[in-house]
């Protein structure tokens, strides 16, 4: 019998069982797909010639992550690889605002906008070098972050104290008002921010994305060398090394719960399996109380609590094999990892304004990532493979193009709105089109088949705006991994501090239960000394 079961096998639910196997626990992962990493894969389904990551590409998150560093994955074979550049946003008039880690080239490129935005740029990357080791250790800690939030508000007051503060939670279109005069650090802002699900107009999409670019000039957006599954194969030789054990094709049914506490779980196949001391899901918020635990084991609160979940846009993605590099217009775009693509502020706000109406957007903005720029590894010589993802609504009432979109994602949906993204990546490189050798369209059922977790296409386990963060996540008065049934602890994306591939959900799921479970027992100390003997391993 396991100390832990884990419901999940992506970052997080892999993640929590290295924590938990570094503890000495023995671990079983269930995983519901016929391989390991939920939304971190890659495959070679466009052509058999190149790697295309399934669901998600590039990790500043990782990057920064204490949590994945202190794991020391590349003792376990990963290794990242970066584009030239980390970030392009072209403009139609030949413009091209670039994010670079040489902060020399990224204030040269705002001040090729308006002379003198280079030097507001560097103000707000002294702020961040500032603020950057407690915002890091406040970001990816449970909440609440008690000595981290005492050490930032100290730094805080030393960069502006309440300014600061204010800047952070304005919306992404005033803050770049504020401190930009052109368009180009205005649009790396507002770009990074809708990598959520936050509009220019949305409070806090400033200090999003503020915190998105700094990143990506810190730590670039890099990505695992030879497919993002690389990173889950690391995660997983590491934790088989512990003697932890993954178990895919496993789709768990429900979490068993007996005298008040979660004892294991039941599979769709009839299998129960115990677990001594604690479960983790790293499931979905609405799944985890709506389907797996028994309603009769929830507080009525939760449940109703539950009714008020939001769900982050939703996506559409689209995969490319290309026999050339993209034709961008501007040169600049050639070099970057991922482009962003919206002819200025005012497309962003008309996009994100289509999305809230529920109107499928007629001019989308697209995040589109050269992947044999950032790893050569990826395709032949000369060719590139490349991917682009748009938002959308989850209830669809309308297509802004009128084009008969109707949000049922038939083989016509699709086609008609992959077409419409590679018509948004002609408007920026003419010539697009005639590359393609191959593709692949990822509508929000099919994610969604590919990783429960990304209920209708959502990306991030949840809206990431104000009212569903910090103490509001993934419920109001949470916060935290606990749940109300003892032993079961959400190791999800739901959890603080949301989406994005760092770890934090699963590594603070499974303190939560080694710190419930702090006295080892002599089985436990016994399993740790024999496994230590057997293979040498560091703790």
């Amino acid at each position: 019998m396991p100390d832990a079961v884990v419901i999940g096998a992506g970052p997080n639910g892999l993640v929590a069982a290295n924590v938990l196997a570094d503890a000495g626990w023995h671990v079983e992962v269930l995983e519901e797909q016929p391989e390991p990493g939920g939304a971190v894969r890659h495959d070679r389904g466009v052509d058999p010639a190149f790697v295309s990551d399934l669901l998600s590409s590039f990790y500043p998150l990782a990057a920064a992550s204490p949590v994945l560093a202190g794991l020391r994955l590349e003792e376990h074979g990963l290794r990242w690889s970066h584009a030239p550049s980390v970030l392009a946003h072209p403009l139609t008039d030949g413009s091209c605002a670039v994010l670079d880690r040489n902060i020399d080239t990224t204030a040269a490129s705002l001040d090729a906008f308006e002379p003198g935005d280079g030097a507001a740029w560097q103000r707000l990357h002294d702020v961040w070098e500032s603020l950057r080791p407690d915002l890091l250790d406040a970001l990816f800690t449970p909440f609440p972050p008690v000595r981290a939030t005492a050490r930032l508000a100290l730094r805080l007051r030393a960069a502006g104290g309440l300014r600061m503060a204010r800047s952070l939670v304005l919306p992404v279109r005033r803050l770049g008002e504020e401190e930009f005069r052109g368009q180009g650090g205005r649009l790396l802002l507002a770009g990074n921010a809708l990598h959520a699900d936050l509009a220019p107009e949305s409070a806090g999409s400033g200090g999003f994305g503020w915190l998105m670019a700094m990143l990506g000039q810190s730590y670039g957006f890099p990505v695992p060398a030879g497919g993002s599954g690389a990173l889950t194969a690391a995660l997983v030789r590491r934790l088989e090394s512990l003697g932890g054990r993954v178990r895919c094709g496993q789709r768990v049914e429900r979490i068993v719960v007996r005298g008040g506490r979660a004892l294991g779980v039941r599979t769709a196949a009839g299998e129960a399996v115990r677990a001594r001391r604690a479960v983790l899901a790293d499931v979905s918020v609405p799944l985890l109380y709506g389907e797996l635990v028994e309603p009769e084991h929830l507080p009525a609160q939760t449940l109703d609590d539950l009714r008020r979940f939001q769900w982050d846009f939703a996506t559409f993605k689209v995969d490319w094999a290309l026999d050339g590099p993209v034709p961008w217009q501007n040169e600049q775009a050639s070099r970057a990892g991922t482009v962003h693509l919206a002819d200025g502020m005012d497309e962003l706000t008309r996009f994100a304004a289509q999305i809230a109406m529920r109107q499928v957007p007629d001019r989308p903005f697209v995040i589109f990532g050269q992947m044999t720029t950032s790893d050569a590894s990826r395709s032949p010589q000369g060719t590139e493979s490349a991917w682009a993802y748009t938002h959308i609504p989850h209830e669809i009432a309308a297509d802004a193009a009128d084009e008969g979109i109707t949000g049922r994602w038939d083989t016509k949906d699709q086609e008609l709105m992959a077409d419409r993204v590679e018509r948004q990546v002609e408007r920026f490189a003419p010539g697009f089109r005639a590359l393609i050798r191959g593709r692949r369209i990822l509508a929000p059922p099919t994610l969604e088949a590919l990783d429960g977790n990304l209920a209708g296409g959502a990306i991030n386990g949840g809206t990431t705006a104000l009212h569903q963060q910090l103490v509001f996540r993934p419920l109001p008065g949470t916060g935290r991994p606990e749940t109300p049934v003892p032993g079961l602890y959400l190791a999800s994306a739901g959890a603080h501090p949301g989406g994005g591939v760092h770890g934090a959900p699963g590594a603070n799921a499974a303190r939560a239960a080694l710190r419930r479970n702090r006295a080892p027992g002599l089985a436990g100390a016994q399993r740790l000394l024999a496994h230590r003997d057997r293979t040498g391993a560091r703790r």
